[in-house]
């Protein structure tokens, strides 16, 4: 069983910046991929990054250029650096763990992106 915690979110002016952590239980976490997901009101769920164990990365179009993911092993956590905010990016912000058997999410953080 994995255990996953997202944290970091809040409320932040368009053009700020924001940092997301993702923490998961586990002496595995190094093998596992971690995606960072995102859903507003009304909208479908929708992947925003992830980053593979060799530390391989891949964003949403919508974000490149203004997201960065990375990883600490050591930590076990994976990070979501956001900047240059956007009203559109408001939504609630998910990690997902991919495990060899499984998958597991966490709760969420809500970020809210002011004009």
């Amino acid at each position: 069983q994995v255990q996953v915690v997202e944290s970091g979110g809040g409320l932040v002016q368009a053009g700020g910046s924001l940092r997301l952590s993702c923490a998961a239980s586990g002496s595995m976490f190094g093998s596992n991929t971690v995606g960072w997901h995102r859903q507003a009101p009304g909208k479908q769920r929708e992947l925003v990054a992830v980053i593979t164990p060799s530390g391989s990365t891949n964003y949403a179009d919508s974000v490149k250029g203004r997201f960065a993911i990375s990883r600490d092993n050591a930590k076990n956590t994976v990070y979501l650096q956001m900047s240059s905010l956007k009203p559109e990016d408001t939504a609630n912000y998910y990690c997902l763990v991919t495990t060899p058997l499984r998958y597991y999410w966490g709760q969420g953080t809500q970020v809210t992106v002011s004009s």
